[in-house]
């Protein structure tokens, strides 16, 4: 039904832990995912083989060793056996919720990118896989995890071709993830938030593989470069531009002010014949905003008649 296709970092330490555990997790969704590691890192090819995926070595890098964005996905477009895709960080756990999700937005008619944010989780063990791993794991998520930015991505599911070209980020340095949202919505796809219905874990994790660690991640030269190859500011946005969510019910406009507020203000960039228009629609419900806080403030005629 969908290929997940990824690369993962060298398997040591804390670091295989993690993704040992974000793989297993996959092998387990159902319907049964097609799962393609891409890149010769320490321990790659061992793992592939163990947990029975697909292993390509080859991956482009930049001058500094990083992976590079347009590489890795041109290359699980060209080899997914399935149209449907998702590209998934190496250090994240699925559950059958995100299956459920996919299956709702793998029914729309109409061009489509789904993502949703994560919930960070302090994981330095192997996890159980056991016969209610799925339910103990959530539990766990809720009451220990915490949710993430919209900001950060650490998933796409769309359809083959959606992008189109993609320019040559520095894979895990900033930036790119935002500037994929802000293309899909360009190419006319709806950018769906399955926030509401899926819970993902990030494992939370040093920045060690960066010799400039944390700082050298968001503020480095890669970044820099990352941020100029997106155009700048005015092309990254976040998961607040969703034009869409997955709830229980099914695939539904992202109604609310936030989203919808959001979503006219990127509109206002990638179709400036629109801008007028969104304009008058973002004054319009900035007007709003303090009727319905006064209106919410009258009691209603139902509560009057019984004080």
């Amino acid at each position: 039904m969908i290929t997940l296709f990824t690369t993962p970092k060298p398997f040591r330490g804390h670091i295989e832990i993690i993704q040992r555990n974000a793989i297993q997790s996959w092998t387990l969704l159902r319907p049964a995912c097609e799962i393609i590691l891409i890149g010769d890192e320490e321990g790659v090819a061992e793992i592939a083989a163990e947990y029975r995926v697909r292993h390509v070595p080859e991956m482009a890098r930049n001058e500094y060793g990083t992976p590079l964005v347009n590489d890795l996905f041109e290359t699980g477009q060209r080899l997914a056996v399935n149209d449907l895709l998702c590209y998934i960080n190496c250090d994240i756990v699925l559950m059958n919720d995100f299956m459920r999700a996919v299956e709702q937005v793998a029914r729309l008619k109409h061009r489509f990118l789904m993502a949703g944010q994560r919930w960070n989780l302090d994981v330095t063990e192997p996890l159980g896989f056991g016969p209610e791993w799925d339910a103990q794991f959530r539990a766990r998520l809720a009451s220990e995890g915490s949710l993430g930015h919209p900001s950060a991505i650490d998933y796409f599911v769309f359809l083959r071709g959606l992008w189109g070209d993609i320019p040559p980020f520095a894979l895990g340095r900033t930036k790119w993830d935002n500037w994929l949202l802000m293309r899909a919505l360009a190419r006319e796809a709806v950018l769906i938030d399955a926030t509401p219905a899926v819970m993902i874990a990030h494992q939370n994790h040093d920045y060690s593989h960066h010799p400039d660690g944390h700082a050298g991640i968001w503020h480095g030269a890669e970044a820099k470069r990352n941020l100029e190859l997106a155009g700048g500011w005015v092309n990254i946005i976040s998961l607040k531009d969703a034009t869409h969510t997955v709830t229980p019910a099914g695939v539904r406009f992202a109604y609310g002010h936030l989203h919808l507020s959001q979503f006219l203000q990127a509109l206002r960039v990638v179709r400036p014949s629109l801008r007028m228009p969104a304009d008058l629609l973002l004054k319009t419900m900035a007007l709003a905003r303090p009727v319905r806080a006064w209106a919410r403030r009258i009691p209603s005629s139902k509560g009057s008649q019984h004080a």
